[in-house]
């Protein structure tokens, strides 16, 4: 038997004759429908997941930890000025592949609004950090106002959104910080006014909600630095290149026993496992749903071998050969995955593509009853948890992947009963009908 009979012979199995009668094709086309609609949430899981995952990831690089964190110690002259500071950061820049370092002082404060308090983390920057660094420019949306009065020593504080609804702030508005100092084995407070220059948002509530930005020169003059921490963040050519460890351990050798230098992977490694299992959790459901639909599959070729034994035992008796049996089967059940493949792919990427559409249109839908039963306002995609905004990403490498994957179950769930087909003896079918 050669391919192309077996080939023709598979056409007929999934295309037979218009008055002939067949259950088998109908759960054939069934078991089609099933892979395609296990197809499509797997393929917006992926795609959703990736994109939400990337785009934490990187915020939290760009706007957290950077490529790598110097932990400088405190208490040294090359601390002791903001002038100090920046030249002491500027030196990295002889070495090779590091693009740019931003050196910053971070404080634990409370935060003092109109009607409440609430903790706090300053962040002293440089005052222009919002235009040199290309992921705080990038990621970074101002809400209200702008870096306009964010100058070298002014008292202007950029602060998160989040922040900014709980002390009820706005931009022109005043808050006080409170951070304390000891003195003689007493605990002083030390209460600065600063203005609201902007509200902003990384589109990330979770990382963002306690940041209160202000000028280095300002944390050196206005504030109490008893519990600062000294950090430079230093950007590399690529955040995920194999040489980061080499340029880790240069780094560490350049500032001696001053500083300890860290990986963002180091620095935020619990974030990132707690991603990387989400993500293999999220793809072994979907693949559990996919293989579930392939069982279709193969009741849908056992069926297909009983309903067509007399066209086995005839083919058989003229010479057909058991592979070329098994082939046509075999063929027949890829057929049916390559169809579920064709109607279920298109779709999820539809539906990725569309998906802030069609969360907020649900939002709406679902806020609409809860006002007619007077119930709070719902938010599918709560800052707080998640991002304000699906990043849109089709994985191409994963999508690839996906199609393999269902390709290659398909022939697993259907080689039994193609090879049952194969094997089956045509004496006795013909003396059986």
């Amino acid at each position: 038997m050669t391919i192309f009979s077996s080939l023709l012979f598979a056409k007929s199995l999934i295309f037979p004759k218009a008055e002939k009668k067949s259950s088998a094709r109908k759960s054939l086309f069934g078991a089609m429908l099933c892979i395609g609609l296990s197809i499509i949430p797997m393929v917006v899981v992926t795609s959703i997941s990736n994109g939400m995952i990337n785009a934490m990831t990187e915020r939290i690089i760009g706007l957290s930890s950077s490529h790598l964190e110097a932990f400088v110690a405190a208490g040294i002259s090359q601390t002791s000025s903001p002038e100090n500071f920046k030249k002491y950061a500027q030196g990295l820049l002889e070495l090779e592949d590091i693009k740019n370092v931003f050196p910053e002082v971070n404080i634990s404060a409370l935060a003092a609004g109109k009607k409440i308090r609430t903790g706090i983390e300053i962040r002293a920057v440089e005052s222009d950090i919002f235009e040199t660094n290309q992921s705080f420019k990038k990621l970074f949306t101002f809400i209200e106002g702008d870096t306009s009065s964010f100058t070298s020593g002014s008292t202007t504080a950029l602060i998160g959104q989040k922040m900014a609804e709980e002390l009820e702030l706005k931009k022109g508005d005043t808050f006080r910080v409170i951070t304390t100092r000891s003195l003689e084995n007493k605990i002083i407070p030390r209460l600065t006014s600063f203005t609201v220059g902007a509200v902003i948002s990384s589109g990330y509530q979770e990382l963002d909600q306690f940041w209160v930005f202000i000028p280095l020169e300002t944390a050196y003059s206005k504030l109490s630095l008893d519990d600062a921490s000294y950090n430079i963040l230093i950007e590399t050519k690529d955040a995920f290149s194999p040489d980061l460890v080499r340029l880790q351990k240069k780094t560490a050798s350049c500032f001696g026993r001053y500083a300890n230098v860290y990986r963002w992977d180091q620095i935020h490694s619990a974030e990132f496992e707690n991603f990387s299992s989400t993500k293999v959790m999220l793809v072994f459901v979907m693949m559990m749903i996919v293989l579930v639909a392939s069982v279709n599959i193969s009741s849908a070729i056992i069926m297909l071998v009983m309903e067509r034994q007399k066209e086995i035992a005839i083919l058989k008796s003229i010479g057909a050969s058991p592979a070329g049996i098994s082939f046509s089967f075999l063929l027949a059940g890829m057929s049916c995955a390559a169809g579920g493949i064709i109607f279920g792919l298109p779709l999820g990427i539809i539906l990725t593509i569309l998906s802030n559409q069609i969360i907020n249109g649900l939002e709406k839908v679902i806020n609409l009853f809860t006002r007619l039963f007077h119930g709070q306002k719902i938010v599918l995609m709560d800052p707080a948890y998640y991002l304000s905004e699906i990043p849109v990403e089709i994985p191409v490498k994963q999508v690839i992947l996906i199609v393999i994957g269902v390709l290659l179950l398909s022939l697993l769930v259907s080689y039994l009963p193609a090879r049952k087909a194969g094997k089956e003896k045509p004496l006795e079918i013909l003396r059986k009908n």
